[in-house]
């Protein structure tokens, strides 16, 4: 996902007692503190007593995002999902025994890495956009506390901030059999209805322009298979044609063997 611009989200938080944790992620992060009455901010990325939260600033504006794997659609996916069955397992070559290990280059909330993990794979997440990622290792954070998750993220799910493609283009050993990729897809109006945590994540870090430059990495890197999701109807990143394409309702996986 594309870099944040710090001039127009700054970390708050929700009574003085928590004031110090958001002071270390606003200089951890190199974000403004909102302290002072009267400072206004399109986004804040909110410290509560339960989570840490994006919220969107105005009259409006829809509810936070967050990540959680303990609640919500991530419980959902893991509890009721299909299992192997999943578009997504199948894309990245679950089957039988084989649990291949996956490099997830745009984290984003992380709802498919947690998907695969609970499988069985290996996931090592790459996130470049620094608000995004911050909401993605408190949900890991707070997952790590469940006693029946807890042990299966320390295991199978490791979290990274930084550029995917700099750390895919100096990789000589460990390398991962599969490469997923799920960038952000150029906005267009008939899209208006998506889901508010796209709208917002796309408000806030805007489109990934690199996503071809991404792919052509990811393609070369060594890596046994690259996946890319995509809008059910769009074109093929980079225009090529996969070798294996997996279609759902809203989306598909396109599959590639380098």
């Amino acid at each position: 996902m594309a870099n944040t611009a710090n001039h127009i989200v700054a970390v708050a938080c929700e009574q003085p007692g928590l004031l110090f944790r958001a002071r270390q992620l606003a200089e951890l992060f190199h974000l403004p503190l909102a302290e002072a009455e009267g400072e206004e901010f399109r986004y804040l990325l909110l410290v509560t007593d339960q989570r840490l939260e994006l919220r969107q600033a105005g009259k409006g504006a829809p509810g936070p995002i967050y990540a959680d794997f303990l609640a919500g659609a991530a419980h959902y996916r893991r509890k009721h999902g299909g299992g192997r069955d999943q578009a997504v397992a199948k894309a990245v070559g679950v089957r039988g025994k084989h649990l291949p290990s996956v490099f997830d280059a745009t984290a984003g909330l992380g709802g498919d890495s947690f998907v695969l993990a609970c499988l069985g794979c290996q996931v090592r997440m790459f996130e470049r956009a620094p608000v995004i990622f911050a909401l993605l290792e408190d949900g890991i954070k707070r997952a790590m506390g469940d006693k029946e998750l807890g042990p299966l993220i320390r295991r199978r799910l490791r979290l990274t901030l930084g550029d995917s493609r700099r750390f895919l283009q100096t990789l000589q050993k460990n390398i991962p059999e599969v490469v997923y990729l799920d960038p952000m897809y150029p906005h267009r109006e008939k899209n208006a209805l998506a889901k508010k945590e796209m709208r917002l994540l796309r408000a806030l870090v805007g489109d990934d322009h690199d996503a071809e430059e991404l792919f052509l990495v990811a393609m070369t890197c060594g890596a046994k298979r690259v996946v890319v999701k995509r809008p059910r109807l769009a074109p093929p990143l980079a225009d090529r044609e996969p070798d294996l394409l997996l279609a759902g309702k809203s989306s598909r996986f396109d599959v590639y063997f380098p």
